[in-house]
């Protein structure tokens, strides 16, 4: 029998600033809000699932412990539901879509949840911009020593790209203002609404209300004011806080299951999983791994760039969907069309959900069959996911 893992549901929160409006919000709450809501949504039978699998990448403090496991029973799913948490870095929650996706191909689950959930409000942030941190080298003195002693941090490697494929801070800074550009346009025409998780936000004051829209998003940026914002990893260099993602929090959940059984279950599918890919390279331009990945994921399905109607490469770096757009040739007006991680923020391990739950909706919104989502990571990996609209 051939089994078809597809996406039921997707939801994601509102996405908050670091020591912003869900400041206060326990990661494992956050989450459990994010699970309680997607099970609510799509009416599915608790004890037909088999896993919920959680991508978070700083496992640390409130965040450490198995969030999956703590987040489920916040939820009020079932004791027997088991749940894991993984780290694949900023795809981690892409990479838990993937093994939800891969478990139900093989057999071995029909329904599952794979989901990310990261608050970088509320853990040390240290090692993951300085690899010799607080918390001692990451890459150890043999892997170090692999690559002359020096592995750089993200920043300084996102500098090695700029040199590599000579984009200008000028490109850098356009593509940036563009991000905020499309995704306050995709706030304002009520693109997201339907996607977004209820949750309670902080204003700084202490007043608490409903948070509806993402809070990095800028609807105006003066051009001057981004050209003038310092390099922030060397004084030669260019990236700024402005073409960099912004620190973030939230979480994001997608049901994936075996599609028969979801439509002997009375649910509908939304979309098909068709292909899935990993891919690693160099750790020290840390970025370039889109790029192998991404042609994995065309390969096993059987198709080309030009087939693509949608892609999302997350905004991590401004030079990094500049590259990818660069390599594959592929417009900009089907690129990111609703922003990315420089407007609307980066939760870490939340991401690769959130960014699967937005192409979805838009490929539904335009009528479009393919899309694609890519994101690097740290250590030079990178995922590729390639869904249909059904």
């Amino acid at each position: 029998m051939n089994r078809e893992a597809v996406i039921v549901d997707a939801v994601r929160t509102p996405v908050g600033k670091r020591g912003g409006q869900l400041r206060e919000w326990h990661p494992v709450d956050l989450l459990a809000q994010t699970l309680a809501t997607l099970v609510e949504r799509t009416g599915v039978d608790h004890q037909q699932l088999s896993d919920v699998i959680v991508g978070c990448a700083i496992q640390q403090g409130e965040q450490a412990g198995n969030v999956a496991r703590n987040g489920l029973l916040g939820a009020g799913l079932p004791l027997t539901l088991p749940g894991t948490t993984l780290d694949r870095q900023c795809g981690s929650g892409q990479q838990a879509v993937h093994f939800a996706a891969q478990a139900i191909k093989s057999g071995e689950y029909n329904f599952a949840i794979g989901a990310g959930v990261e608050s970088m409000s509320r853990v040390e942030l240290g090692p993951l911009f300085i690899p010799g941190g607080p918390r001692g080298q990451w890459y150890g003195l043999r892997a170090l020593a692999r690559f002359g002693g020096n592995i750089p941090a993200q920043g300084p490697s996102a500098e090695l790209i700029i040199s590599k494929w000579g984009f200008t801070r000028k490109q850098l800074d356009d593509f940036s203002i563009r991000s905020h550009q499309r995704a306050a346009a995709a706030t304002q025409a009520g693109y997201f609404a339907s996607q977004l998780v209820p949750v309670d936000g902080t204003a700084k004051d202490g007043t608490v209300s409903a948070m509806t829209t993402d809070e990095g998003i800028r609807s105006v940026v003066d051009p001057e004011k981004m050209a003038d914002l310092a390099p922030v990893f060397s004084p030669e260099g260019a990236i700024t806080a402005g073409n960099a993602s912004q620190m973030s929090d939230g979480a994001g959940a997608l049901l994936i299951a075996e599609r028969s059984k979801a439509e002997a279950a009375g649910l509908r599918p939304r979309a098909r999983i068709i292909s899935m890919a990993v891919a690693a390279d160099d750790p020290v331009l840390q970025f370039t791994a889109v790029l192998p990945a991404t042609q994995k994921a065309l390969d096993q399905a059987g198709l080309s760039i030009s087939d693509i109607d949608l892609v999302e490469v997350n905004e991590a770096f401004a030079p990094v969907p500049l590259l990818w757009a660069a390599e594959f040739g592929y417009p900009q007006d089907q690129l990111n069309v609703n922003g990315g991680s420089i407007a609307i923020g980066h939760p870490l391990g939340s991401t690769g959900a959130r960014l699967l739950t937005q192409l979805l909706n838009e490929l539904e919104r335009r009528g479009a069959r393919y899309g694609l989502l890519t994101i690097c990571e740290g250590g030079g990996m990178a995922n590729a996911t390639i869904i249909e609209r059904i």
